[in-house]
């Protein structure tokens, strides 16, 4: 599918590149760029229950969102089964690891909801069994529309293909709690179009996920974020002078990074209810850098575009490496140029020790970044762990100008509201 930006008012533009030189600066455990270690004791928020990926209910500007002073999130969730024969190990004890690395498989939306932005109480399951059109529910993001508590949830439906769509439903309130109601419908909106995003069909490892709607601080249009892969067939993207960037002499050696191809999308409805969309060209590319760039979105401040996106230690390219985490890039307009923070992109990092300890970072505007366990070492070898499946601690972080500091850490699953909405 051939696109024409200026047709729907969006500026022409050439993606912006993480390049193996930016990437060489990134360095593990620096305190400013690091998550505090995370306690081998932390608590559960549900037994019952896996969760990862966090999305808080926000408007269109990014701002978190309470409603009758019912804070509200939603999380990719998965039952547990510690009585089901094939998580159980020979001793018949349960396998809670081999349960939990297979939860991508069964992923839900489910929604929680909170007087005090932590200690999050159960809804359920956002959408009835069988309303959405695959197997899986994968990550996106829940946008408060108004005052008469419609909610668009824009996800991705994932097995077959992957698509990104949206349902419309709305939040209810009473003095007891929240409710979900009326998610029945859902809306397809674009696919990977094999021009500038890669189709399952050019690599079976493609990504193309998370989608993130905002409404642009300055020319007031809507516009989505999303993870991508640069079009093309599995190994044949070239790593050219632009992409390895000002490396010193022996790093010239750029291996296999072909494969890596990770880039940020973005795409401009041309219509006021988001209902139809036109993508454009990425705004950043990671080619031969990494091949993933997982739930990208912005914080808007000082009249400036904070791009945030999470990553792993295992979709680096060969010859650069760094920490699962958070990374960030900032530019003057929303298509760029971008650069890296911190002259790496690596915001917020797990520590070495504790190298999965979180992951799925979502930074909020009031400089709060929320995350969820994954696993975290209980003996000091590291060759026992506990998974998580839960709320991390949230990390307080202050971002001036080009560079980002860790400064705070607070409880499980703060999740403050920023604003409050009466419903009508």
């Amino acid at each position: 599918m051939k696109t024409n930006p200026e047709k729907f008012g969006a500026t022409p533009h050439q993606p912006s590149l993480w390049t193996r030189a930016d990437a060489l600066k990134v360095r593990a455990d620096d305190p400013t760029t690091t998550q505090p270690l995370v306690r081998a004791d932390f608590p559960v928020l549900n037994n019952d229950v896996f969760i990862w990926d966090t999305m808080p209910l926000r408007d269109l500007d990014g701002n978190v969102t309470s409603v009758d002073g019912w804070s509200v999130i939603f999380t990719l969730t998965a039952d547990r089964h510690p009585n089901d024969p094939q998580y159980l190990d020979e001793d018949g004890n349960y396998d809670i690891l081999r349960d939990w690395n297979d939860r991508h498989g069964r992923a839900k939306m489910y929604y929680w909801f909170s007087r005090t932005g932590k200690n999050w109480e159960f809804g359920g399951r956002v959408m009835a069994e069988g309303v959405s059109p695959t197997a899986r529910e994968w990550a996106g993001t829940p946008i408060l529309l108004n005052d008469r508590g419609e909610v668009d949830l824009y996800y991705t439906a994932v097995t077959p293909g992957a698509t990104i769509v949206k349902v419309r439903g709305r939040v209810v309130t009473t003095e007891h709690g929240v409710s979900m109601v009326g998610f029945e419908k859902v809306k397809p909106l674009f696919e990977a179009d094999g021009n500038m995003y890669q189709t399952e069909a050019q690599n079976a490892f493609w990504g193309f996920r998370d989608p993130w709607p905002f409404r642009d601080p300055k020319d007031g249009k809507l516009y989505m974020l999303f993870e991508g892969n640069v079009a093309g067939e599995r190994g044949s993207h070239k790593v050219g002078e632009a992409e390895i960037g000002d490396v010193p002499p022996g790093y010239e050696d750029v291996g296999n990074s072909r494969f890596q191809t990770a880039c940020v999308g973005i795409a401009v409805a041309r219509d006021a209810d988001g209902d139809d969309w036109e993508m454009l060209p990425p705004l950043l590319t990671a080619v031969g850098v990494n091949d993933q760039t997982e739930r990208p979105h912005f914080v808007f401040q000082d009249g400036k575009y904070y791009l945030f996106t999470i990553s792993h230690t295992f979709t680096y390219a060969d010859g650069v490496t760094g920490p699962d985490g958070v990374y960030g890039f900032v530019a003057d307009s929303l298509f760029g140029p971008y650069v890296p923070l911190n002259g790496s992109g690596l915001v917020l990092g797990n520590p070495s020790s504790q190298p999965f300890q979180t992951y799925s970072h979502y930074v909020m505007p009031n400089g709060l970044v929320t995350s969820f366990i994954d696993s975290v070492p209980t003996d000091e070898t590291g060759t026992q762990i506990r998974v998580g499946g839960t709320e991390a601690p949230t990390v307080g972080m202050k971002i001036k100008g080009q560079q980002t500091f860790v400064v705070a850490e607070y409880d499980y699953g703060y999740i403050p509201p920023m604003l409050d909405v009466t419903l009508k």
